[in-house]
């Protein structure tokens, strides 16, 4: 260790700074959390209008969805919303159907998603092995394909 990384350990600045924090981002946060009735929707919405930097809270009790933007950590929300209605709380784990590549792969097509949505298999580890196709169904898929130049003309 030289004179020059001696001094400069002296003359920097401490590495944590409490006083500053880091600003949030506007984000959009959406979570699945179960909704049977009209005081479960008011119940939610109150639990989140309280909460510094939320902007707005939308509840869709036929899907049970609930959307929060504002300045606010994903994280937090989830867990305020858990603490004050009591209910399950969880990630929204669907997106729109045109969204994925093979809807109708065994993890991707879930019986409970809304009308027009399949499970998210590019963010749930547990299916995406199974929504992805092996290398061997890729070499035949591209054999028969249209971009293919020396593909099968028998279709």
């Amino acid at each position: 260790m030289g004179i020059v990384d001696v001094v400069s350990e002296y003359c920097s600045l401490p590495r944590t700074r409490r006083h500053l924090k880091k600003r949030k981002q506007f984000q959009t946060v959406e979570m699945k959390v179960r909704i049977d009735c009209e005081g479960c929707e008011r119940k939610v919405k109150k639990a989140m209008e309280d909460m510094k930097g939320v902007s707005s809270v939308e509840v869709t009790a036929k899907q049970n969805k609930v959307t929060v933007t504002g300045y606010v950590d994903a994280a937090k929300v989830m867990r305020r919303v858990a603490y004050k209605t009591g209910k399950r709380v969880e990630p929204w784990p669907y997106v729109p159907y045109e969204m994925v590549a093979h809807p109708y792969a065994p993890g991707a097509y879930d019986k409970k998603a809304p009308a027009g949505y399949v499970r998210n298999v590019v963010a749930d580890p547990t299916a995406a092995p199974l929504a992805r196709a092996s290398s061997t169904e890729v070499r035949y898929t591209a054999a028969f394909s249209d971009e293919n130049p020396n593909a099968c003309s028998v279709m």
